[in-house]
C-alpha cells in the first residue's frame, strides 16, 4: 500500500478538488482507495459528504467517527489512537472523515516533536498518530493506496501528515504565488525528512509501535486550472508555466544539472489540467465528480464532450501517478 500526500503552501489551487477526483478515478479503475482528510478545514469531507451526514458525524460533544475521534485519546492524554471509522463512499472508496476540531491537535504535535529526541514513547505515539490511523483505515478498506489531503501551511499538523507519506505530489497554479510556495515547501520537506530520520535513530524499543519511514519522495507536480484557447494556455499564464520546471528542480529536487524549457518536456510534470469551468458547478450540485456527470445533471451539448475530456484527463493522471509511485494495477 502506497500513501500519497497532495501538498502546496498556497491555498486555492484546487488541491482538494484534485484529491476528490483522483480518489473517484482510482475507484473507477478498480483500485481500492482511502482518502484521508487531514486538513483542519475539512474541505475534502464537505465535498464527499452531504451536510446532513456531516451533522451526524460531528454531533455536539465528541466526534468518534472523525480523524479527531481517532486521535482524541492522545490529545486528552488517555491512551493511544482509536480504531478509525472509514466512511464508505463507494464499494472500493473509503474516507477518513476530517474535523474542524483537528486544529486542537497542533499544540500536542508541536511539543511532541522535540520530545522524540529524548526517546519519549508517548511523543513517538503522538507524532505517528496520523500514520498509524491511515494504515489502520487502509487495512480495513484493503486499500491499494491512500490519498492524503492537507492544509496549505507548514505547521505541526502538516508535518505529521507529510512524514506519513511515501510520496508527495504538488498541485500548482500558474502564478507567482505557487512558485514562491515551492521555494518554501522544498527546503521544508527536506528538513522534515532529515529531522524525522534523526528521531527514528532514537526510537524506543517498543514492539507494537509502527513508525513512518518518512520517505516523502517528490512524485511530481500538477499544473491546475489554467485557461486554454486553441488547445494552449493563454499568454497570461505562459510565463509562469515556463518557470515551473526550473523552480521545481532547484527547490524541491535540490539543484540538479540540465535545463527543461517547458512543462511539456518535463518528466516531473504529471499533468496540466485546464479549468473545467461550468462542469465544476454542475458536479457540486449533483454531488459527484465532473467525469460522472450525465445529461440528467445538465451536461448537455458541448458539456458532454467536456465530461469525456475530463474523464480522459483524470484517467491519464491517475495512471501516471500510480506508475511513478509504484502502485500496482489491481487484479481483474
Amino acid at each position: 500500500m502506497k500513501t500519497i500526500a497532495f501538498f502546496n503552501n498556497k491555498g486555492g489551487v484546487g488541491k482538494t478538488t484534485l484529491v476528490y477526483h483522483l480518489a473517484w478515478m482510482y475507484a473507477e479503475l478498480g483500485y481500492s482507495v482511502v482518502a484521508a482528510d487531514l486538513d483542519p478545514q475539512a474541505n475534502l469531507s464537505t465535498v464527499f459528504l452531504r451536510e446532513d451526514r456531516l451533522e451526524e458525524l460531528w454531533p455536539d460533544g465528541g466526534h468518534p467517527d472523525s480523524i479527531l475521534g481517532a486521535v482524541s485519546p492522545i490529545l486528552r492524554g488517555l491512551g493511544d489512537i482509536r480504531e478509525p471509522h472509514v466512511e464508505q463512499i463507494a464499494a472500493n472508496l473509503g474516507l477518513v472523515v476530517g474535523d474542524l476540531g483537528l486544529s486542537s491537535f497542533e499544540a500536542k504535535l508541536s511539543s511532541a516533536w522535540p520530545e522524540c529526541l529524548g526517546r519519549d514513547e508517548s511523543a513517538f505515539r503522538t507524532e505517528s498518530a496520523f500514520h498509524r490511523t491511515i494504515l489502520n483505515a487502509a487495512d480495513k478498506q484493503k486499500a491499494d493506496l491512500a490519498l492524503i489531503d492537507v492544509g496549505p501551511n507548514l505547521g505541526a499538523i502538516n508535518r505529521a501528515a507529510i512524514i506519513a507519506a511515501n510520496f508527495v505530489a504538488f498541485p500548482l497554479a500558474p502564478d507567482l504565488f505557487s512558485l514562491q510556495a515551492l521555494r518554501n515547501v522544498g527546503p521544508t520537506l527536506r528538513e522534515w525528512r532529515s529531522d524525522w530520520q534523526d528521531r527514528l535513530e532514537r526510537r524506543p524499543a517498543v514492539q507494537d509501535l509502527e513508525l513512518p519511514s518518512a520517505d516523502i519522495v517528490p512524485s511530481g507536480y500538477i499544473v491546475m486550472q489554467h485557461a486554454v484557447r486553441a488547445g494552449r494556455p493563454v499568454q497570461a499564464y505562459q510565463k509562469w508555466i515556463k518557470r515551473i520546471p526550473h523552480v521545481y528542480r532547484q527547490e524541491v529536487l535540490e539543484p540538479v544539472g540540465g535545463k527543461v524549457s517547458s512543462t511539456d518536456d518535463d518528466s516531473e510534470c504529471l499533468a496540466t489540467l485546464k479549468h473545467y469551468r461550468s462542469l465544476m458547478a454542475m458536479a457540486h450540485e449533483a454531488r459527484k465528480p465532473m467525469f460522472h456527470l450525465k445529461a440528467a445533471d445538465g451536461a448537455l451539448g458541448g458539456h458532454i464532450y467536456a465530461v469525456q475530456d475530463c474523464y480522459r484527463d483524470f484517467e491519464k493522471l491517475a495512471r501516471t501517478i500510480a506508475d511513478k509511485c509504484g502502485v500496482r494495477e489491481p487484479l481483474d
